[in-house]
């Protein structure tokens, strides 16, 4: 027989048992361990597989890219997405102020720094199959980069815009050119720009331990959606690059100088953000282009949302062609940026930025000569153009408004083998993924 005291008992039972019922489901649906610990899930390749897709009516096979590091171009071909979470509750991005007396004026280098997509799942990436050289040269993991994170925002590095760097100003005989900006930064901080190159969530990555696609949250912010190791849907702000920085500089607001986040640098053959978007040469379908048109709605909303909290964006070629190679010149590149233009520019708006893919320079060299490929590509708007090298580098260039710079790659790479030149920004020591990147790619430390 139930008293007073057996009662209160079982009913105080009850609701410890229902709130830990309700944070076991949370801890599922966000992709998080009970403990709060990113959970990385069971061995093996699992989760959804490449080509698991849904294509649009009619589709085709989605195209190649360089999208694992091989040194190969896109190629033609219209894939689908996966169902996502949307809406949001209108989220507004309010970044610190600084105070005028606490800032001055900067003309020195601005570091530059780019990475890839993040790798989510360390087990799926580096399993031994025919990507995991591609995944272990050009990304890194999660561990990997909040370590690099950290270590940036403990040694003073600010993130900065890249559209802040130089500007184009006109002469009195109205010759435009571009100069180097005067920045207003916090006394003892170093400004810094972040790229991310190729975020378009290629169909390959699927099922290899990255997450599919950005979407918009119930509360209003950016969030990645993909599949864990074990097939169960993930949304995350933890294991994906883009949310990673937005969380980092909620957590930092002082990392970041008027609300700058990253330049996202962004190819086309297989649309942007997990949102097949692209065209196709061959032509579409009427069933193929409604579904393009309902890809480009969907992303239309993620796109705004970037605008709105500090994400920018650069254009990286529509196939992610080599501009160093002599089987692209005018005609060729025209046509890939008429391209990118159609299937990303017109969605994500203007930009000054241009990306070389594999930092191959247009008509073999940039630096010490104006080639006709460069002035076409300058005459579409584009005015800074950023390749790959071992410093931050930028030259001025004075036969045409332009800028050219060079931009440093924490990666795998440079984790395994170049230490001495990353130690102004992080220790590979302390960086380096010891539990899952591969020993047989060996290392210099």
């Amino acid at each position: 027989m139930l008293n007073r005291k057996n009662l209160r008992f079982l009913t105080i039972t009850l609701i410890i048992l229902l709130t830990l019922s309700l944070l076991l489901t949370s801890c599922k649906k966000y992709g998080r361990g009970t403990n709060g610990d990113v959970s990385q899930g069971g061995g093996g390749k699992g989760g959804q597989q490449q080509g698991e897709v849904t294509p649009p009516p009619g589709g085709e096979t989605p195209g190649g890219g360089d999208e694992d590091g091989d040194g190969q171009d896109g190629e033609d071909g219209t894939g689908g997405s996966v169902g996502g979470k949307d809406g949001g509750s209108g989220y507004v991005y309010e970044p610190y102020v600084w105070p005028e007396d606490q800032l001055v004026d900067y003309n020195g280098i601005v570091e530059h720094l780019f990475f890839h997509q993040m790798i989510a799942y360390p087990e799926l990436a580096f399993d031994g199959d025919v990507q995991e050289k591609g995944f272990d040269d050009w990304m890194v993991t999660v561990s990997e980069f909040n370590k690099i994170m950290d270590s940036l925002y403990e040694k003073g590095y600010i993130l900065v815009d890249m559209n802040d760097v130089w500007v184009e100003q006109t002469d009195a005989n109205g010759v435009a050119r571009m100069v180097k900006n005067t920045l207003r930064i916090p006394q003892g901080k170093k400004p810094l720009v972040i790229s991310i190159d190729d975020t378009c969530y290629y169909q390959s990555y699927m099922g290899n331990g990255f997450m599919e696609k950005l979407v918009i949250g119930d509360d209003g912010e950016i969030w990645a959606w993909g599949h864990d190791p074990q097939g169960n849907e993930v949304m995350t702000q933890e294991l994906d690059i883009i949310p990673a920085i937005d969380t980092f500089v909620k957590k930092h607001p002082d990392f970041s100088l008027n609300g700058a986040k990253a330049c996202l640098s962004l190819t086309g053959y297989e649309g942007i953000f997990g949102y097949r978007t692209n065209t196709d040469s061959h032509g579409l379908t009427p069933e193929q282009e409604a579904f393009r048109q309902s890809e480009i709605e969907a992303v239309k909303p993620i796109v705004e949302q970037l605008k709105k909290t500090g994400w920018y964006f650069g254009c990286h070629t529509w196939g992610h062609i080599r501009l160093d190679s002599s089987r692209y010149g005018v005609t060729g590149v025209a046509a890939d940026l008429a391209r990118w233009q159609s299937d990303v520019g017109d969605i994500v708006g203007p930009t000054k930025l241009f990306f070389y893919p594999h930092g191959g320079r247009p008509d073999g060299d940039d630096w010490h000569k104006t080639g006709e490929v460069f002035k076409y590509i300058q005459s579409l708007g584009f005015r800074v153009f950023a390749s790959v090298g071992t410093e931050s580098f930028s030259y001025i260039k004075k036969d045409i408004s332009a800028v050219i710079c060079d931009r440093l790659h924490p990666d795998g790479t440079t984790l395994r083998h170049a230490r001495d030149q990353y130690l102004q920004f992080f220790d590979a020591k302390d960086v380096f993924d010891y539990q899952w990147r591969p020993e047989k790619y060996g290392m210099d430390f």
